[in-house]
């Protein structure tokens, strides 16, 4: 019987190479994944090794340093001779030799450098390079100008990386890149390069250094080794540090699709075997990395225009992770190849269960980017919220219980699912007690809005693996302390949740909580004053205003997303954009005092203000529900605490606190 998704398992080329099908893994940072002396640590050859076995054709490897003499760069996997080649020479054969094993090809992603785009929190403060003197992406410093002979250094680095990979064991190189604004993309775009040597003004002159880089890695390792280069369309800059959303009519400051489309042809005519496409830079960041509430396959038009205009293949990213979506990609001649990365986090096994029409096993990536971009961003760490084995694979492997325990779970939220499952993969007996009436906890509100459509995704995952795995659930049925107490079980979970905060304003019956209004338990009416600008509340005024109602946000901080919010900056700036774009009204230093007569009141500094409201809805913050552990804390020998009942905090923790917890009972 043929596959409904068998074109996706069709061979396709890039350059000579074979690949097995049509997934590649993206490039994601790999930060953690590094050892101090060049080359990768086990982490790092367990988790790229793991997507291998899950079945990806092509896995291109998060980005390493060719150079590291410019920028002064302490990343690590450096493969060229100015670090220590041995080491990663050695670490990579031994990578590459098991991604062999399981039929997939590997590249490695070379980067030519930050530019005025580095990261504070992962390499310091330093004195950062560009094309020019331009103003850098997050310090408040004008960028120097690299030298013809610095640039020259690095086109030979180029060379130098490429020939070690080829000699690790690598199948090709990915050139990073022409796109995001980094180094080198800041010298193909005219805003960032204001050079009149032979590496500005036109365009073949602002893409000399891709060309030059492409013809170094030619004479060390042959025209014959594939690279494919990185490569963003579109830039969506509307100034310095301001990037256009979505739909948003602007002038393009960057590089605008005409002129992409001419890079693009040029790029192939330097020899370049496959681009892989996208659109954004770091002044818009979230078009490169996309939240939850950017729309599922956005660079799709982009890669399409791209594939037009270019004989060599095309790869194309971006929350693709819907195989029938994929498969139109490829039937309507958008791309030849769908690269799949947060995905592949949440799942690695995503392209087996695709090829095996197991779509409901797959657990689904919720485009939060905690685990990964705000990790990385910010710990200089790669995980996933919702897949805790992510880039831990030898040390979070799950071992058999060495005694059957029967637990019992008390809540179906997250943590609750989290642990059942875990324990059932171990060989334990998990017994879950939920109130409610269907597992999920606040992932069944949080996901009510149309772009958090992933978060019931994951409560509908749970909800299957949980029957798969044969766990006793107990749905409508509160937990008692007598049950928490009583001899029938081994060992008890709880994680029984958070309540929101809510406080009198008078006029209560129209004074709503979050979840309420999410659920459609009450109708907040035509116009709504949200209480309350961190997540929750930004996140519930931009789908209010979505369904047409006027919403108005009313905070007692100085600024909204001010606590609380996504450690990722791309998802935190784009809601901040979003808010004032979807016509939401913004009072910050504001404290509410009283609701009454269709009108909220609040101070503002000196100054009295009223804000017409057919309800109010409070969204300031979670208070841990954990009366029943402090009933049955000091009876019951093996009992623990997780998620919002311990701390309130995010699904990710909620999901690690209980992978943890389970994991070695």
């Amino acid at each position: 019987m043929p596959m409904k998704y068998e074109k996706l398992f069709e061979p396709t080329k890039i350059g000579k190479l074979e690949l097995p099908n049509r997934y590649a893994m993206a490039p994601m940072g790999p930060l953690g994944l590094g050892d101090c002396e060049g080359g990768w640590n086990q982490r790092g050859i367990d988790y790229y090794t793991r997507r291998a076995q899950g079945g990806v054709g092509l896995i291109i490897t998060g980005v390493t340093f060719s150079d590291t003499k410019v920028e002064h760069q302490s990343m690590p996997n450096c493969p060229n001779s100015t670090y220590n080649p041995v080491q990663f020479v050695r670490t990579s054969r031994e990578m590459t030799e098991r991604v062999h094993a399981y039929g997939s090809k590997i590249f490695l992603m070379m980067s030519g450098g930050f530019g005025r785009v580095t990261i504070p929190t992962n390499l310091g403060e330093f004195d950062p390079v560009a094309p020019s003197a331009i103003p850098h992406r997050w310090l408040d410093k004008t960028c120097r100008p690299l030298t013809v002979d610095e640039i020259h250094s690095i086109i030979e680095s180029f060379g130098k990386g490429a020939f070690n990979a080829k000699r690790a064991g690598f199948d090709g190189i990915e050139v990073h890149a022409v796109h995001e604004g980094y180094l080198i993309d800041q010298f193909a775009i005219s805003f960032f390069n204001h050079r009149t040597d032979e590496y500005g003004g036109s365009l073949e002159n602002r893409l000399r250094f891709a060309k030059e880089v492409r013809e170094e890695i030619a004479k060390t390792c042959g025209w014959d080794f594939p690279v494919s280069l990185r490569f963003s369309l579109k830039s969506m800059i509307k100034d310095w540090r301001e990037g256009a959303l979505p739909g948003e009519e602007f002038e393009e400051k960057g590089r605008y699709i005409e002129e992409g489309i001419a890079a693009a042809q040029l790029l192939e005519k330097y020899g370049y075997d496959a681009l892989d496409v996208d659109a954004g830079t770091y002044d818009a960041w979230w078009w490169n990395h996309p939240p939850m509430y950017m729309e599922k396959a956005p660079y799709r038009k982009f890669a399409k225009i791209v594939k037009e205009h270019v004989s060599v293949p095309v790869l194309m990213a971006g929350r693709v992770d819907n195989p029938d979506t994929a498969l139109a990609c490829l039937e309507d001649g958008t791309c030849d190849i769908i690269s799949l990365g947060r995905p592949l986090l949440a799942d690695p096994d995503i392209v087996k269960k695709i090829r095996t029409n197991r779509l409901d096993r797959i657990r689904p990536c919720i485009s939060c980017q905690e685990g990964c971009m705000g990790r990385i961003q910010t710990y200089s760490l790669i995980n996933c919220a919702v897949n805790p084995q992510a880039a831990r694979e030898r040390v979070c492997a799950l071992t058999p219980a060495p005694r059957k325990k029967r637990v019992l779970i008390v809540g179906g939220g997250p943590a609750g699912c989290e642990a059942a499952r875990v324990l059932a993969e171990r060989g334990h007996e998990p017994v879950l007690y939920e109130a409610g009436s269907q597992l999920g906890g606040n992932l069944i509100p949080g996901g009510a809005p149309s772009f958090k459509e992933d978060d019931l995704a994951l409560a509908r995952w749970y909800a299957e693996e949980l029957g798969r795995l044969k766990v006793e659930v107990h749905l409508n049925t509160k937990a008692t302390a007598d049950l928490v107490r009583s001899d029938e079980f081994d060992a008890v979970i709880l994680a029984t949740g958070s309540r929101p905060k809510m406080f009198p304003l008078g006029g209560d019956d129209k004074v709503y909580a979050a979840e309420q209004v999410l659920l459609g338990e009450k109708d907040p009416g035509q116009q709504v004053v949200v209480v309350g600008a961190g997540l929750v509340g930004c996140e519930l005024a931009l789908d209010l205003a979505q369904k047409g109602k006027k919403v108005t946000i009313v905070e007692a901080l100085d600024k909204i997303m001010a606590v609380n919010g996504p450690l990722c900056s791309a998802n935190r700036d784009m809601l901040e954009r979003l808010i004032p774009f979807n016509g939401i009204e913004v009072q910050c230093s504001a404290r509410v005092t009283s609701y009454k007569d269709g009108l909220l009141h609040a101070t503002v500094g000196d100054e009295e203000k009223t804000f017409p409201a057919d309800s109010v809805v409070l969204c300031v913050g979670y208070r841990s529900e954990n009366s029943l552990f402090e009933e049955t804390k000091a009876d019951v020998e093996e009992i623990y605490e997780i998620g919002d009942a311990q701390r309130v905090s995010n699904i990710m923790y909620a999901i690690w606190d209980a992978f943890e917890v389970a994991s070695h009972i």
